[in-house]
């Protein structure tokens, strides 16, 4: 099977759980159900929750295994963008080509959205934990997971970037940005994978660290696309960076060092994903892709 072919039977798998999860609306809780859906099925790559699957197989486990951890995974991911794009936080009117969240349903309603989002992620990886008779390695996925949404995590990630903003960062500060905003999702993904193939712990610690330094490439990268993307493309404005005064690599260390940043991570997780060979060969083709997107 071609790599593309491959993703797509991925994303399929992963939307139909998807509407089966969030299948729980009623005549009272509708709207808020109503916009979760919304974004959650606005158009997303469906990055974080395919490398979980791919890794799960990669490594001889199987997709029903990880299908939990993977969507909420995904879940975890919209709210986050939902809450980034409010007013009082990045103030974007449009995301993935359509108006965002709040936009829509107003600030409010996004706000509970997200929450519910968040929420209903760890209600599903709860239930599959209760299903359980050996939950050890599962356990450790959720763990983590929960580790890279939270204060050490994303939000932490999200909170300098909030913070910093028109501000003169260090290249320190900015890659803690980067690493914890987006690569902790990303390095949880591909931890979560082992351990749903129940892998044992250097695996899901080089996994880990492949995945840190594909969330860099993948971030800088979105930096750069923010200069010299197309909003056709992009599905939102560019120069948003620029506009919200953002500290990106571009801007601390120019577009050519920049794209040989992304070129060395890239490497750098290929390396990795190569050392398990052929079974890798999904991985491989899905990382080099990340890094040469134009959306």
């Amino acid at each position: 099977m071609e790599w593309r072919d491959q993703l797509n039977h991925y994303i399929e798998m992963i939307n139909h759980s998807l509407r089966e999860y969030t299948n729980i609306g009623d005549e009272r809780n509708h709207l808020v159900v109503e916009a979760m859906q919304y974004s959650l099925f606005a158009g997303g790559k469906r990055l974080r929750p395919v490398l979980t699957l791919a890794v799960t197989e990669m490594l001889n486990g199987t997709v029903e295994k990880a299908m939990p951890y993977a969507c909420a995974l995904e879940m975890i991911h919209t709210y986050s963008l939902i809450h980034d794009d409010l007013p009082a936080m990045d103030n974007d009117d449009f995301r993935r080509g359509k108006p965002t969240n709040h936009k829509i349903f107003g600030d409010g309603v996004a706000i509970l959205a997200g929450d519910g989002l968040l929420n209903l992620a760890y209600e599903i990886m709860l239930q599959d934990l209760l299903l359980k008779k050996n939950p050890d390695s599962f356990i450790r996925a959720m763990k983590c997971i929960g580790n890279a949404a939270g204060v050490r995590g994303m939000i932490g990630g999200q909170t300098a970037d909030l913070i910093n903003e028109g501000k003169s960062v260090t290249a320190e500060t900015l890659t803690y940005i980067h690493q914890q905003k987006t690569g902790a999702l990303l390095s949880a993904s591909l931890t979560a994978g082992a351990y749903a193939a129940e892998a044992d712990e250097q695996t899901a610690s080089e996994l880990a660290a492949a995945g840190h330094a594909l969330g860099m490439a993948f971030q800088i990268q979105d930096d750069l696309l923010d200069l010299d993307g197309s909003a056709e493309e992009l599905g939102k404005p560019i120069g948003s960076d620029l506009r919200n005064n953002k500290a990106t690599f571009p801007s601390l260390y120019g577009i050519d060092d920049s794209r040989k940043q992304v070129k060395s991570l890239t490497n750098k997780t290929l390396a990795t994903f190569k050392s398990y060979g052929e079974s890798s060969e999904f991985l491989q083709s899905l990382a080099r892709y990340l890094v040469n997107r134009r959306s």
